[in-house]
């Protein structure tokens, strides 16, 4: 059960005595940021406290394994479980919600370039915010740049990609903040995005269906009003998918 947090925000004198993930807490709630699982909070996560929430994590994670009644004393697969979770959390699966945006370098459009792009397939790999299950996936980027639009390089995509889904959170709402990142930076004519992704979710618990995917789309701009250049798109996916 998470301590509620008074109204009125301590100095930072009085901050310095509360754990990390308190402190952090409390800067998100003096700023009215959100901080929902998939919402970036790194603006408010000071030098060194990434490592002092792997401790809290840890020390957590033990108590879970503790109620799941698992020796971790005597079981040597398990003696160091509670630290590798917490490690594996904060500096890789959620690592998302941790770090500013990668640097990512952008380039004018000198060539006035106009044509469609696409690039993909990029696989990605995110987690269920209902159970932190895996989600892995694709993901197909289209753009339709114009003369102001900035270009930014192949692997700069995959990089922005993997930023955003690292977090835990819903497909649909990972390809939505995909899409605003990407017209914030690109600035094209027109945006769309698909993903394609397996849900461990259903894999590992529930209905335990190992078939099952889930796809999904945004569109923006010119591939929402042109339904010639949407189907140009999704006809070159297909193509890419040998379907």
């Amino acid at each position: 059960m998470s301590r509620s947090i008074p109204k009125i925000l301590p100095n930072e004198d009085d901050l310095a005595r509360l754990p990390a993930s308190e402190r952090i807490r409390y800067r998100l709630i003096g700023a009215d940021c959100r901080y929902h699982a998939n919402d970036n909070i790194s603006a408010h996560v000071r030098p060194g406290e990434l490592e002092e929430l792997k401790a809290e994590v840890t020390a957590k994670m033990q108590e879970v394994l503790s109620s799941l009644v698992i020796d971790t004393e005597s079981d040597h697969n398990t003696n160091e479980t509670a630290r590798r979770v917490a490690k594996m959390f904060i500096d890789e699966v959620f690592r998302g919600r941790y770090v500013p945006m990668p640097a990512v370098t952008e380039f004018p459009n000198f060539s006035r370039l106009n044509e469609l792009m696409i690039v993909g397939p990029v696989k990605v790999r995110s987690a269920c915010s209902h159970h932190l299950c895996p989600i892995l996936g694709r993901v197909w980027i289209g753009i339709l740049p114009n003369e102001h639009s900035n270009l930014i390089g192949l692997s700069k995509y995959a990089r922005i990609c993997e930023w955003v889904m690292s977090r835990p959170q819903i497909q649909e709402e990972a390809v939505t903040m995909l899409a605003d990142e990407l017209q914030d930076r690109v600035k094209p004519d027109g945006l769309a995005i698909v993903m394609e992704a397996d849900h461990f979710c259903m894999h590992w618990r529930g209905v335990k269906d190992d078939e099952s995917m889930m796809t999904n789309s945004v569109m923006r701009g010119a591939f929402l009003k042109d339904s010639t250049l949407r189907r140009e798109f999704l006809s070159l996916l297909s193509k890419k998918n040998g379907h």
